[in-house]
């Protein structure tokens, strides 16, 4: 028996409970946590926002040891740490073929089959197929990615969501290049890696947009250059630090038909705008057919970061090393399982980065 915070229905509160893994079958691994991240997802699965089904353990970003695996699995062996994938890519659907293993058809099939049980025996299911709310998982081989040297594991957690995503939605989606302009709507763990990542690229300058004051510090932290509350003036504002064009690259981080817009209008003509954040299905964003015409925007979706974690998360760790990529900067808050709530009333209020349960 492993503890573990289970959301036994939508909209409850998480337990702190006790569920029985079974030993891992074919193809299958068992982890020993190190650390999970508290990420808006798994907020976002609570409410209903997005789909679970229940009982659940969530989390889904984590990092740990191998301590057990089934047979046929070759790519790890007890001892090695590993990064979760909670969107592992089957490699055969018709989007894995053409090259956008982010959006694989089958990553989520994992969280729809029952993987522990409580001790009545009931079936419990794994939040986005990896269930890191708890001190051990089980999971499929294709859920890992083994961790590079010179990553501290614990922040190594990171790299499995919020990192691979803003990082991903910088030099995967929109390609930031030197010398362009960007501006972060939302700083929260994701947005925080974004502002991180525009750095890495040599983006200038790059504003950061946020409803809380206190968020600035954090900001420039990470890379910001400005930073602005948000209001309806926001983007006069980023006009005003552009040389009154926009900013090149607009990244919204929160996931609301306000923000969408607001970083929409902060884009100069002929720019980007990449939604990273995930909104409900009934906020709807309108745009007229002649500001389309005019201002000659991209607007696009970023899922993932655009990323293949196999091959990005190498790619992340060699930041670490050199310096140039901060996890620790991300961590505000380290907890334990029991001050996930806690975490997730942060989160709802816009306050803090990324939360951390430690194991």
């Amino acid at each position: 028996m492993v503890r573990a915070a289970l959301l036994p229905a939508v909209g409850a509160p998480l337990e702190l409970t006790e569920i029985e893994l079974p030993e891992p079958g074919p193809g299958r691994v068992r982890v020993k946590l190190a650390a999970a991240g508290v990420c808006h997802s798994d907020l976002s699965l609570s409410t209903g926002v997005l789909r679970a089904s229940t009982p659940v353990v969530l989390g889904h970003e984590g990092a740990g040891t191998v301590v057990a695996v089934g047979e046929g699995v070759r790519s790890v062996r007890p001892g090695d740490p590993v990064v979760l994938n909670w969107a592992p890519a089957c490699g055969h659907c018709h989007l894995c073929v053409i090259g956008e293993p982010w959006l694989c058809e089958n990553s989520y099939a994992a969280s729809v089959q029952g993987y522990a049980a409580l001790a009545d025996g009931s079936t419990v299911y794994p939040g986005l197929g990896v269930a890191a709310f708890a001190e051990e998982t089980v999971v499929g081989e294709n859920a890992l990615i083994p961790l590079p040297e010179g990553v501290p594991l614990t922040s190594a957690a990171l790299l499995g969501c919020a990192v691979l995503t803003g990082y991903g939605a910088v030099h995967n989606s929109a390609r930031v290049k030197a010398g362009e302009s960007v501006v972060v709507y939302g700083l929260g763990g994701v947005g925080l890696a974004v502002l991180q990542a525009a750095r890495i690229a040599g983006a200038a300058p790059i504003i950061a947009v946020d409803v809380t004051p206190e968020k600035e510090e954090l900001a420039r932290l990470h890379g910001a250059t400005d930073f602005l509350i948000a209001d309806e003036q926001t983007p006069k504002a980023v006009r005003a630090l552009t040389g009154g064009h926009g900013a090149d690259h607009a990244f919204e981080c929160v996931g609301r038909s306000s923000t969408i817009r607001a970083a929409w209008s902060a884009t100069r003509r002929g720019g980007r705008t990449t939604v990273v954040g995930i909104g409900g299905k009934a906020d709807m964003v309108s745009f007229s057919a002649l500001e389309i015409f005019h201002f000659a925007r991209t607007l696009t979706a970023c899922v993932y970061g655009n990323s293949d974690p196999v091959k990005d998360i190498p790619v992340l760790a060699e930041h670490v090393r050199s310096g140039a990529l901060d996890l620790e900067a991300l961590i505000t808050d380290r907890i334990t399982l029991d001050e996930i709530p806690a975490a997730f009333e942060r989160m709802a209020a816009g306050r803090g980065g990324r939360s951390l349960v430690v194991f």
